[in-house]
């Protein structure tokens, strides 16, 4: 067994069951690329069992900090059978799941979704790469599912030295990668081939249902879903009562998905519009004719990968939701998220609170808002908290 050697000082993080360890951490040793390694601190004495990754400058990631493990297909197949059973623990209203959340389930850069009677398997670390039959195997034996798609083709692959991977693991290679899935009784499609991260966007699933529920208290009249994707907010609008929803994405075939969405639950394609547009401009377009929403949805796409893109991306975020608060009625509701890792909570807080300085515009924070339950934090990986979101109600 390889081993890894921590520098002096370095194992703080670890002993807090932190399991990231960086290249600037290690004194001396290594490995193959996602061959599992034994870490050691300073002194010697064990920290973890970890999975080594030459080409990343999160040089190794620990599957275990117990010394008696045994790193084998055993291991694997008992820790996806534990985070697939946690989610027994969540009243999740979909047959459209998270099995597996990566480093939050023990398992750094794996994620597995679930839609219906196909499985989605993203494998983002050198670690789970070379795992990747036996992680195949024990997921449709735990499962008891026989079709497994790969959409390894997110950009972290690279930053592991790693190409894209897409197409059928197992199962039938001539399958339809047409989906359709249930979400509070609503229907969604999608293409587990084509569509944005393994498909679709599960995390949103409870912020969906809150935005129903919102809107059905509430009453709103014209909504406005920006970065609408394939329509998921807008069909709980016009299910929560809405008279009218404006839906804006760059993407046209997302768009046609989401008109499609809105017949297929049965709603009048009146009640709808859709936009094929840059949100940007089209709310700049807005503020000039004098157009005004009663609730108004601002869900971007990732800004801001890293801390590093932090100011950028800031200001960013910044112009959209001054223009959106603008936009809204006195009484009107902004559902705003940001899905930046590095962007946190207080942060987002402040640039929101910014906008509205800006914007001219009073109001208060009704709610925050996080990803699914599926989607888990731990207390030893606050990196998990990528999704967050509020709920602005504008006074003035």
């Amino acid at each position: 067994m390889k081993t890894i050697r921590l520098r002096e000082g370095k194992e703080r993080s670890l002993l807090r069951r932190h399991p990231w360890i960086f290249e600037s951490a290690i004194a001396k040793g290594g490995g193959d690329s996602g061959e599992t390694v034994r870490v050691e601190g300073h002194d010697g004495r064990f920290l973890g069992w970890a999975a080594f990754s030459p080409a990343s400058r999160i040089r190794a990631r620990v599957w275990s900090f117990d010394e008696g493990q045994r790193i084998d297909a055993g291991f694997f197949h008992a820790t996806l059978a534990r985070a697939i059973a946690a989610r027994a623990w969540f009243d999740i209203q979909s047959d459209g799941q998270r099995l597996v959340h990566g480093e939050s389930d023990g398992l750094p850069g794996l994620v597995v979704d679930r839609y219906g009677d196909v499985l989605v398997a993203q494998f983002g670390s050198a670690g789970v790469e070379r795992w990747k039959p036996q992680i195949a195997d024990a997921l449709l034996q735990i499962t008891g599912l026989a079709q497994l798609y790969e959409r390894s083709d997110a950009s972290v692959r690279a930053l592991e030295g790693l190409p894209a991977a897409t197409g059928w693991l197992r199962g039938d290679a001539a399958a339809s990668t047409e989906r359709t899935i249930r979400e509070h009784g609503w229907r969604l499609t999608l293409d587990v081939a084509e569509g944005h991260k393994t498909g679709f966007y599960l995390d949103q699933r409870d912020s969906r249902r809150r935005f129903f529920e919102t809107t059905q208290r509430r009453g709103f009249q014209r909504v406005l879903n920006c970065y609408c994707y394939t329509g998921g907010f807008t069909v709980a609008a016009l299910a929560g009562g809405a008279a009218h929803v404006t839906s804006i994405d760059s993407s046209a075939p997302a768009l046609e998905r989401a008109a499609a969405h809105v017949a297929l639950n049965g709603f009048d394609p009146a009640r709808a519009e859709f936009l094929d547009a840059d949100v940007n401009a089209a709310l700049r377009r807005f503020a000039q004719e004098g157009r005004t929403f009663d609730a108004i949805v601002l869900d971007p796409p990732k800004f801001a990968p890293t801390a590093a893109h932090a100011d950028r991306a800031a200001r960013a975020y910044k112009d959209i939701n001054r223009i959106a608060l603008g936009l809204l009625e006195p009484g009107g509701v902004l559902f705003t998220y940001s899905c930046s890792g590095g962007i946190p909570p207080e942060l987002f807080h402040k640039i929101v609170a910014s906008a509205g300085a800006d914007a001219g515009v009073d109001g208060f924070i009704a709610e925050r808002l996080m990803g699914a339950p599926d989607h888990p934090m731990t207390l030893s990986f606050p990196e998990g908290d990528y999704l967050k979101g509020l709920v602005v109600v504008r006074r003035s």
